[in-house]
Order: C-alpha cells, then structure tokens, then sequence
C-alpha cells in the first residue's frame, strides 16, 4: 500500500453542497435560505432577538455575582500524590509542593495553589508545602509522621 493509494471507506464522505448554482441543482436561486428577508442575508446574528418582544434573558431577573477575587486552587487527591510516590515520580522525602506535583504531571498548572484533598490513603512520610489543605488530610499526613505547611500562593506575593 502507498500513500496516494489512501482512501476512505465508500461512504465516508460526501461531497460538499454547493448552493446558489442554477436551477437545476435543486438548491438553485435562493440556496435553501427560502426567500428575501433579514435571514435570506449573510451575516445575520440575532440569536435570542424574539421581534421586538422584551427578550427573555432580559425579563428574567439576574441572581448572585462573580467573586473576582475568588482563588482558583489546583486541587489534588492524597491518593494521586501516594500514586505518584510508588510510581518514583515524586520523592517522599523531599518536600512535596506546588512546583515538584507540575514536575510530576500531577497537576498541569499551578493557579492560584495547590489545595490538597482527603480522598484516598496516605502510606509513605510526606512533607508538603501547599496552599491548603483539608482537616482530613492534616490528620493523615501526621499519622504517617509527615508534616503539613500551609502557605500563601506565589501569585500573591508578586501582587502584593
């Protein structure tokens, strides 16, 4: 087999419509926009616009709000972090944080932090250095003898 022998499989693919190209094609003339009228035109964009009517997304009333100074935290599991340790991606012994979890590919990008989480089982002695953690997770770390260091985002040190 040879690269211009390539094909797919009968059926796969149909030719593209071409409109606007006779009558005889079928969708002559108008091209299947029906006839005259804003939507006959090209560029019309009038998503949501009900005639004149009060649209509905404006007759409904708004609701909450956008915290803008919200922290966007990425959140790990301790069973991620125990998987990584016996993988011999993360070592135990070294202080676990933000930077050393993106090295591992436990998490694809730092944010606002690294919040961890208490789902999964936590065997090996950790040190993590995050920007928060859950109760249960402080309790797990000192069970195995590890320590918990809690400490502001890098983010805010460089806005403050």
């Amino acid at each position: 087999m040879k690269l211009n022998e390539l094909t797919d499989n009968p059926g796969a693919t149909k030719p593209r419509k071409r409109v606007g190209r006779g009558i005889g094609s079928g969708v002559g003339k108008t091209g299947g926009r029906g006839v005259k009228g804003q939507k006959s035109r090209t560029g019309v964009s009038i998503n949501g616009f009900e005639g004149g009517q009060m649209p509905i997304h404006r007759r409904l009333p708004k609701r909450g709000f956008t915290n803008i100074f919200a922290k966007d935290y990425a959140e790990v599991t301790l069973e991620r972090i125990q998987i990584a340790i016996d993988a011999g991606k993360l070592d135990a012994g070294q202080t676990i944080d933000a930077e050393a979890l993106k090295a591992a590919g436990v998490i694809r990008r730092v944010k606002d932090g690294v919040r961890v989480l208490g789902s999964g089982e936590l065997t090996s002695k950790v040190n993590l250095d995050v920007a928060g953690a859950t109760k249960s997770v402080a309790a797990a770390v000192e069970k195995v003898g590890g320590t918990l260091k809690v400490v502001e985002a890098k983010a805010e040190e460089a806005a403050a």
